[in-house]
């Protein structure tokens, strides 16, 4: 009895693992899969090309920002009940997008469906913890990390795939079906626990902290078209920073507040926030610019584009494993430096690539991107907990990944902004007196509608375009390939003695 009752107590931590690692596969397909899509849904919804940039920017923000509030709620009401909601709202959201009749109703559901996915991700993942410590809590975090990496390597190729047989809306219920099959595998086997000293959720800060972050992006989006002194940008921009303004305060006064402000006193703890937000404007926002540019302007197709992006995001499945052994001969500031600065090179080397056929020229720059982001990304988590104090390891986890996630968005929303602002002075010398019409251009090539681009400057040609976007396009990894160097060369110098760090803090915490 006792041999059989070990076994049903295993297989059913099995199943717990399982139920974290769909979810892990569901939430970058979430992601991925719409980026491949862009140049598809501008041409079937109707919709401005704000709402166009807000597909992935929506479901980033909201996923990040309420990580940390969906973190509390599981601990207040319940791992399993809010894991079981957030899961049964994924899938529901998904299947949901499916039919938007417009880029608008979209947005929001790209929105809600952040907000259930950190929902269904926070619960799971905390419920996960209370069924594997030691060794073991290790090796099943490490599954749930690797499932993540699948889901991002086969988000492209999948939903490529997808669209190519069925459209564009079949993309949405791939997440559904991960979520719904999570859903009704967790009901049975994921066990109910909750923190008995969990003091509620910080809506002050939550609500803050989120709307913050989406007048900022607004702002940011909004600012290229608009003019950066327009009202709709000052609005948003000044909203961000009087939010911004309210939620430290609340956080300072708080008893039991949502981010401990006072880690950033840490200097090694700031450089880790650093490295989190690295991979965003190094990697990230390439999963979203690189299809609109490839289906859009490129006239590739969406399977052919998901085969492709297995070059970037391939070396996710393996080379994060590799980096954790690698630490016994090297540091952590020597291989998150190294990968860096790869991604640095690789992205360089990108804006080299000027079209044409997908052949080594666009591939080799890709794979260096991905193993160079590969580095860092393994040792990240680790190095978030090892640069303060073990009893603030819970806060510290959740401040990096709030950092991460959201930091995602607003690299997102700031590169956009980025190419816009680059493409309007060359529509501009096209059509001297008409700055509104070029303005319309460049907001439709940013969102890989060439069509539209050219019907909007009604004076030029597609090849006119395409040269004009590949030619911007260059100097923006130009841009991007000087920021990833520049944060290598500082992450490397502020971590230098993180591991020393790590040493003082075991000792300290016997």
């Amino acid at each position: 009895m006792n041999t059989n009752q070990t076994s049903g107590g295993a297989l059913r931590k099995a199943c717990v693992l399982l139920s974290a690692c769909l979810i892990a596969v569901a939430n970058p397909l979430a992601f991925t899969g719409p980026a491949v899509a862009i140049p598809t849904l501008g041409r079937a919804l109707e919709g401005s090309s704000l709402e166009l940039a807000w597909i992935s920017n929506a479901f980033m923000l909201a996923f990040g920002s309420c990580l940390m509030a969906a973190g509390a709620l599981a601990d207040t009401f319940g791992r399993k009940k809010i894991f079981l909601c957030g899961a049964c709202a994924l899938c529901i959201v998904s299947a949901a997008l499916a039919f938007s009749p417009n880029l608008f109703t979209a947005d929001l559901l790209r929105a809600a469906q952040g907000v259930a996915s950190a929902l269904a991700f926070s619960g799971v993942m905390a419920a996960l913890a209370q069924e594997f410590t030691g060794p073991g809590a290790i090796r099943a975090f490490s599954v749930v990390g690797t499932s993540f990496g699948i889901g991002l390597a086969f988000g492209p190729i999948s939903s490529g795939l997808m669209i190519a047989i069925f459209g564009w809306r079949s993309i949405f219920f791939l997440a559904a079906v991960l979520a719904g099959a999570a859903f009704l595998l967790g009901t049975g086997v994921v066990r109910e626990s909750r923190d008995p000293d969990a003091a509620g959720l910080d809506w002050k800060g939550a609500v803050s902290f989120t709307a913050a972050l989406a007048f900022l992006t607004n702002g940011i989006l909004v600012a290229p078209a608009a003019g950066w002194l327009a009202t709709p940008v000052i609005v948003s921009l000044a909203g961000a920073l009087l939010l911004g303004a309210v939620f430290v305060l609340v956080e300072t006064s708080a008893r039991r507040p949502m981010l401990d402000l006072s880690l950033f006193r840490i200097p090694r703890f700031v450089a880790v926030q650093l490295l989190a937000a690295a991979p965003a404007y190094a990697f990230v926002v390439l999963l979203v610019l690189l299809p609109i540019r490839l289906v859009g302007i490129n006239g590739m197709s969406e399977l052919k584009v998901g085969w492709i992006m297995m070059a970037l995001c391939g070396p996710l499945l393996v080379l994060p494993l590799i980096a954790g052994l690698l630490t016994r001969w090297f540091s952590s500031a020597a291989l998150c430096g190294t990968g860096l600065m790869l991604s640095a090179c690789g992205l360089l080397w990108l804006g080299r690539w000027a079209g044409g056929e997908a052949g080594p020229a666009l591939i080799a720059p890709l794979l260096l991107i991905g193993i160079g982001i590969s580095l860092p990304w393994g040792l990240m988590d680790g190095l978030a907990l090892s640069v303060v104090p073990r009893e603030r390891a819970g806060m510290a986890t959740g401040i990096f990944n709030t950092t991460r996630v959201a930091g995602e968005g607003i690299a997102l929303a700031m590169v956009n902004a980025l190419l816009v602002a680059l493409l309007i002075p060359r529509f501009d010398s096209l059509l001297p007196e008409a700055p509104s019409s070029a303005s319309a251009a460049a907001q439709r090539l940013a969102g890989g509608d060439l069509a539209g681009a050219n019907a909007a400057l009604n004076a030029s040609s597609p090849e006119a375009l395409t040269a004009i976007y590949q030619s911007v396009f260059s100097l923006l990894l130009d841009v991007l390939s000087a920021i990833a160097a520049i944060t290598a060369i500082v992450i490397f110098i502020a971590l230098r003695g993180a591991g020393r760090t790590a040493e003082l803090t075991r000792s300290s915490n016997p």
